[in-house]
């Protein structure tokens, strides 16, 4: 009998995705603090997990028209990237980045990493176990 990955691993491989292109996001935020014209970016989040979990259960049936073309992707769509609200005035410069913002958001975003990260190695673990016949 075979192993559905993605029935067995659940959201969390989806998730870890999701966060690392949203940490790839916000740190390029921090990088662009004082980039003239930078408005700070951000994804949304929860919109983004509906999309991979539909992706999830319909399959991700991609055809490839051009032997040149790159296979299958894993990044998300873009369309769920979206210009954050500055909570602050304008300087001037047109950048809308508030540092302490993206530095809090980032840490944030780091630790949820990790919590999917110790979810999904839970799941591995089962899978070790059932696999290898051990009891729990």
């Amino acid at each position: 009998m075979a192993i559905s990955f993605d029935k067995a691993l659940g959201i969390h491989q989806h998730t870890m995705l999701l966060r690392s292109q949203r940490a790839e996001i916000l740190a390029s935020n921090i990088a662009n603090a004082d980039t003239p014209g930078y408005k700070a970016k951000d994804i949304d989040f929860a919109s983004a997990l509906k999309v991979a979990k539909t992706m999830q259960r319909s399959g991700n049936d991609m055809v490839r028209t051009d032997a040149k073309h790159l296979s299958g992707g894993t990044k998300m769509s873009n369309s769920s990237e979206l210009y954050r609200s500055p909570n602050q005035a304008d300087t001037g410069d047109g950048n809308s980045v508030d540092i302490q913002v993206e530095r809090n958001l980032y840490v944030q975003n780091a630790l949820e990493y990790q919590a999917s990260l110790q979810f999904l190695g839970g799941k591995f673990s089962s899978l070790k176990k059932a696999l290898g016949g051990q009891g729990a």
